[in-house]
């Protein structure tokens, strides 16, 4: 299995201890908004490490939500939906606003999952 992809498994395992572990839910709603924040963070960079393994280097400059959008539609329109879901759900709604939903933070963990495993299927078929 690719290094990458394992570090960014590692990273999803980690969101998803910092939520269990920290972030106090009761009733399905995270108590305390400052491990959402981190969890969401952590999870969402945990899709970048995968994505920049299978992309490559970007050339000039820092890498932005807009690069990953340009290189995702020309590879594949489903995954483009999927990324756009995983920016929205961990990086604006969590990491950002710190949506405090136990089922917003499941759903966004979900579809990094999806994007993980396709990016691990693709890299082992080349």
């Amino acid at each position: 299995m690719n290094s990458h992809i394992i570090e960014a498994r590692r990273y999803l395992d980690n969101a998803r201890e910092i939520l269990s572990d920290k972030a106090k839910k009761e009733d399905g709603i995270y108590q305390d908004q400052k491990y959402v924040k981190m969890a969401g963070h952590t999870a969402y960079v945990g899709v970048l490490v995968a994505l920049d393994s299978f992309l490559g280097k970007k050339g000039k400059g820092r890498k932005d939500v807009d690069w990953y959008k340009q290189q995702l539609s020309a590879l594949d329109k489903k995954l483009l939906g999927r990324f756009l879901a995983v920016y929205d759900t961990l990086h604006l709604s969590m990491s950002y606003d710190g949506n405090p939903s136990a089922l917003v933070a499941k759903a966004g963990l979900e579809e990094a999952e999806v994007i993980i495993h396709w990016l691990e299927n693709r890299m082992a078929e080349a």
